[in-house]
């Protein structure tokens, strides 16, 4: 017990004995600065110099650009960048696919191997020669139940279904499993779409954007204007690639999947659609699959 008293003294002692370093003048052997120091006093400020070091290297790479330069750091610009040429390649190819089928229908109109029916013009006016009186336009008890059904549903019908898109096909804006349908009882005017983040969100038709803004319970909010007052909103994205004003293409990417604004669960989309005021159920006219 002794000797481990003593060798603790020791070594306290060894800690706590003081030096003395002398800076002199090689020529003259003046003194010219001089400190007091043990070892106690050095270990400790080395230590704290090594832990200043090691916390200043931390803060210049976490919150300055040189962690750029550093193996294994990824770009923010050239992140960016890849997603925006990602987006526009999906566009080219969707275009390009249409050109293609264009092409396509070209080419077999000048081989002629469309085929085509010959029309009796005498044919044609047959059924104008049908005397009105003769026929029995008394409704069958069929067609009286049938009436009677559709006429109860649009009784208690919240919105007009009829959708009128003449020479108009909407695109599908996403691929994915639809995890909530339309429910117009329920106050829910949408589909929800689930996909993977940053999934391309396309436009259903041409139009222009008359709305792309932050919106605190849904997140990042485009509103497109369409022809035949159509008009389609996307929610909970996660970036827009349009702005307000900006004209766009049917296929053309507008934004990607996100989990923006407090209404959301998850990664996914939120689609409305609308006609001249009115919802309609978008499962009616897009295939999501």
């Amino acid at each position: 017990m002794a000797k481990k008293v003593k060798k603790r003294k020791e070594i306290k002692q060894k800690l706590l004995h003081k030096y003395r370093l002398v800076i002199l003048n090689e020529n003259t052997f003046e003194e010219k600065i001089s400190f007091k120091l043990s070892r106690l006093n050095v270990f400790v400020t080395g230590s704290l110099f090594i832990v200043g070091l090691i916390g200043l290297t931390t803060l210049l790479i976490a919150f300055t650009p040189l962690r750029e330069y550093i193996p294994g750091y990824s770009s923010t610009k050239l992140k960016r960048q890849a997603i925006e040429l990602t987006y526009k390649t999906d566009s080219l190819v969707t275009v390009l696919n249409y050109t293609n089928k264009y092409l396509g229908s070209i080419r077999q109109v000048l081989r002629g191997d469309i085929e085509y029916s010959e029309v009796d013009r005498d044919s044609l006016f047959e059924q104008y020669k049908l005397d009105p009186s003769s026929v029995d336009l008394t409704p069958i008890k069929e067609d009286s139940i049938l009436r009677s059904e559709v006429d109860m549903e649009d009784k208690y019908s919240l919105f007009e279904r009829n959708l009128n898109l003449p020479g108009m096909v909407l695109f599908s804006p996403l691929s994915g499993t639809i995890s909530q349908g339309y429910h117009p009882e329920r106050k829910h005017y949408a589909v929800d779409v689930v996909a993977p983040k940053d999934s391309p969100i396309k436009a259903v038709a041409n139009g222009t954007v008359i709305f792309a803004e932050w919106t605190a319970e849904t997140g990042y909010v485009i509103i497109l204007e369409h022809a035949n007052g159509l008009i389609s909103v996307y929610k909970h994205n996660g970036s827009l690639n349009k702005s307000q004003g900006d004209m766009v293409r049917a296929g053309e990417v507008v934004a990607s999947v996100g989990n923006t604004g407090e209404l959301t669960t998850g990664p996914h989309l939120h689609f409305e659609l609308w006609s001249n005021g009115s919802a309609v159920n978008p499962l009616d006219f897009i295939d999501f699959k």
